[in-house]
């Protein structure tokens, strides 16, 4: 285990002072349980501190960013920027899912692969690093991580909303998705879907969940209709 901290300490570029807050803030309830170490041995209030950390950190960005945009946009932004399948989607490029301490049952049915928990460990990281080594860093971790590139990872998460709106300004007949694949176990399934513009094949996409694959398949499209 101290070798995969080591790595992991690594990959963000933080090392911590406190290993104890790292190892928490990779243990998930499952694992907890099942090793008996209570309540307040997995990393649901570091979750709830990183969560608080996060709000505060990509607000002051987009505020600063976006100097003209109203209340209800910065908070539409913000909120495709930090949801659930992005959080997961930021860890996974840094590999974050490997390093997370899983009870057998949430190992076995696919939990290291579920956005719900990898997005949970990506705030009790945050959280971790902001007790361990205060303000500056966890900005420096949310900036690096979550907040790069943050054109593409617009375009990705907000391609459905998108896409419709191309469609409507060309005044098109609309827009339709159809799943046309499943696999994979109940725990653990795949989907692709195509998106269809005037019921003509524009982009397909997969993934764990209908609604990610449909998000893939829209961004598909939209790269086709710019060029």
């Amino acid at each position: 285990m101290e070798t995969n901290l080591t790595e992991l300490e690594s990959r963000i570029g933080y090392s911590f002072k406190d290993k104890t807050l790292l190892v928490k803030a990779l243990t998930h309830s499952s694992y907890a349980n099942e090793k008996k170490l209570g309540k307040g041995g997995c990393n649901e209030r570091l979750e709830f501190l990183g969560d608080a950390v996060l709000e505060l950190i990509s607000s002051h960005f987009l505020f600063e960013k976006y100097p003209k945009l109203p209340e209800g946009e910065l908070t539409k932004k913000r909120a495709s920027l930090v949801c659930e399948p992005s959080l997961a989607f930021c860890a996974r490029d840094f590999e974050l899912p490997k390093y997370l301490l899983l009870g057998r049952g949430e190992e076995l049915t696919g939990g290291r692969n579920r956005d719900s928990i990898v997005s949970d460990a990506t705030e009790a990281l945050l959280g971790a690093i902001y007790l361990d080594g205060g303000f500056a860093n966890a900005k420096e971790f949310v900036l690096d991580f979550i907040l790069n590139d943050l054109e593409h990872k617009q375009l990705f998460y907000d391609s459905k909303t998108i896409l419709q709106e191309i469609v409507q300004e060309n005044l098109s007949h609309g827009v339709e998705y159809r799943l046309v694949g499943e696999s994979g176990p109940d725990h653990n399934k795949s989907f692709t879907v195509e998106v269809l513009v005037n019921d003509q094949v524009m982009g397909q996409g997969t993934g764990h969940t209908k609604k990610a694959a449909e998000q893939a398949a829209a961004y598909e499209a939209i790269r086709k209709l710019r060029k």
